[in-house]
């Protein structure tokens, strides 16, 4: 809506400048240019310093303290099963599950080279030596903090002079690898105050402001959403204009009251700052004026200090121990995460009484307070769980799986590969060293070029990316017929793995198992591996490079491989 509509008709005064609305936005400008410039160059190249590991990833006894956690969650979900009369799948391969795991933590299937290293390990050992090197692997804490980002600060450059959301992302990534607890990194959020760019937390609350209208500072309503519903799970904005017509527990007052311990927050020279003179004024439905909104939490009042910044106080109150629905949020965004849906059917909307919740989660948002809310703990702890490492199908025809069985978590679901999970597959398919940050720069520039452009053609669903999504043509299209995948398939010798096996294989045996591994992580069944190897036995030569190309191709457009099972 342009500046101006609201303005009385008698008034001839222009509108004023944005440089008179935010005077701190004129010395802003050209840094932010200069920064935007140097963008893609910098995050490809730049040597990326690990953050000193408070804790170490795994140890002995750590790992039975979590099978031991594990166990209980399962004996929970088993005790359903039986109450619903379903017997749970078999449990998957090890491949299986490491595909699994290295989609849900750096957004891409496993390379061959990966794979060998972990068919090297005793049987016993892998998934646990897997899941440790992932979580110790950069593209994991990259890769997750991407995935959270989403919830805290949404998918959008938002507004650019004050706000940077690569820099919000990266320090999460930071605080995820050097294993900082979750409930300090969301203070720090609720409660940051400085630069956007020095403090990159204080993104958190810089990205609610509009520079195109009128207020100048922070949105306290935005933010009190995004409190809600990414750190507590409740859609308690939902009475934010009205009274909950439906029998509902929220009042419109306590959403405003929630909404009013971020009305101090403001801009300054020096970045966000609090005000404690500034209050939240809003005009309840009914009323004919507006009234002040002291701040007030919705519930348990007895967890909020008494002493403090109004953001510290809540802050405090959303991330205390006793406050469950904050470990239950995070348990079910870690189960969505690895999953691909969540534990509870909507990502922000989990029930405040723990007698509707499902079975485990009550146990694995203890757990997460137990242990100083430790991410990296809770992701290796559901990992372990039965459920997770159930397989999606059942071996005998005569007990198939059925959406009951997905329902209640006795077999793995089934759910669609995000845009970014797709594209990252490909390239790691194609090329059968680890794309990483060791990977040549060309392989990762071009990798980065490939992906943004098919995410982009692909669609992406934004903030709501664990909602319900169906195929599109033309999503089937651009693996059919899209740039990325012609590019991954042609001879290129130096970027693309096909061309590799094609020269260096044995036998088509050895080629066709090496497609296998690098596309599906599996090998072939004897049908399909009769049926391609004939393919292959007797070309030579071009028509060789040629018949691999066209079973990547086809690998690429199978089913199995755009979706997590």
């Amino acid at each position: 809506m342009d500046e101006d509509v609201s303005s009385p008709a008698s008034s001839h005064e222009a509108p004023p400048s944005p440089a008179r609305r935010f005077p701190w936005r004129g010395w802003l400008c050209l840094v932010g240019l200069v920064a935007g410039g140097v963008f893609i160059a910098g995050s490809l190249w730049r040597e990326k310093a690990r953050p000193e590991v408070t804790t170490p990833v795994s140890s002995p006894t750590q790992n039975v303290e979590i099978r031991k956690t594990a166990q209980a969650v399962d004996h929970a979900f088993a005790e359903a099963w039986a109450a619903a009369g379903l017997e749970p799948a078999p449990l998957a391969d090890d491949l299986t599950i490491a595909r699994r795991l290295s989609l849900a933590l750096t957004g891409t299937i496993p390379s061959l080279e990966e794979i060998r290293a972990l068919e090297s390990q005793p049987g016993e050992e892998r998934l646990d030596w897997w899941l440790t090197r992932l979580l110790d692997d950069p593209r994991s804490s990259d890769y997750v903090a991407e995935r959270l980002a989403r919830a805290f600060v949404g998918t959008e450059n938002g507004p650019f002079l004050v706000y940077r959301r690569r820099r919000m992302v990266q320090w999460l990534s930071e605080q995820l690898a050097s294993r900082r607890p979750y409930d300090e990194i969301v203070r720090k959020m609720i409660a940051a105050e400085g630069l956007w760019t020095t403090n990159p937390a204080a993104n958190f609350i810089t990205v609610t402001i509009d520079q195109n209208q009128k207020k100048e500072g922070p949105d306290q309503v935005q933010l009190a959403i995004r409190t809600t519903r990414a750190f507590l799970g409740v859609r308690i904005d939902c009475v934010q204009c009205h009274d909950d017509k439906f029998g509902d527990r929220w009042k419109q007052e306590d959403f405003h009251q929630l909404a009013a311990f971020f009305a101090g927050a403001e801009m300054k020279l020096t970045g966000v700052r609090d005000n404690r003179h500034r209050t939240h004024e809003v005009r309840f439905r009914g009323d004919e004026e507006e009234s002040t909104v002291l701040p007030v939490v919705p519930f348990s009042p007895e967890l909020m200090p008494e002493q403090g910044q109004p953001r510290e106080r809540l802050a405090a109150w959303v991330t205390h121990p006793k406050n469950r629905p904050f470990a239950r949020e995070a348990v079910n965004r870690t189960w969505a995460l690895l999953f691909g849906r969540p534990l509870v059917g909507s990502i922000d909307d989990v029930p405040l009484d723990s007698a509707e919740l499902p079975p485990g989660l009550e146990l694995l948002a203890q757990d997460f307070i137990d242990h100083g809310f430790d991410f990296q703990r809770l992701i290796r702890t559901v990992a372990t769980t039965t459920p997770f490492q159930l397989a999606s199908q059942s071996a005998d025809p005569a007990k198939a799986v059925t959406s009951a069985h997905e329902d209640a978590w006795a077999a793995f679901p089934l759910t669609r590969l995000r845009p970014e999970q797709v594209a990252g597959s490909v390239a790691q398919a194609a090329y059968l060293d680890t794309i990483d940050e060791d990977a040549p720069f060309l392989v990762r520039l071009t990798k980065f070029g490939q992906q943004n452009d098919f995410v982009k053609r692909y669609g992406d669903l934004g903030e709501n990316e664990f909602a319900d999504q169906t195929g599109t043509i033309p999503q089937r299209l651009l693996l059919m017929n899209g740039k990325m995948v012609r590019e991954r398939t042609d001879n290129k010798p130096g970027i693309n793995g096909v061309t590799r096996v094609s020269q260096l294989a044995p036998d088509a045996k050895t080629a066709v198992e090496t497609a296998y591994l690098c596309v599906f992580t599996r090998r072939p069944s004897a049908p399909e591996a009769e049926h391609f190897e004939n393919q292959l036995a007797e070309a030579k030569g071009t028509d060789r490079q040629r018949a691999l190309q066209d079973l990547y191709w086809s690998l690429f457009n199978a089913t199995e491989f755009s979706w997590n099972h």
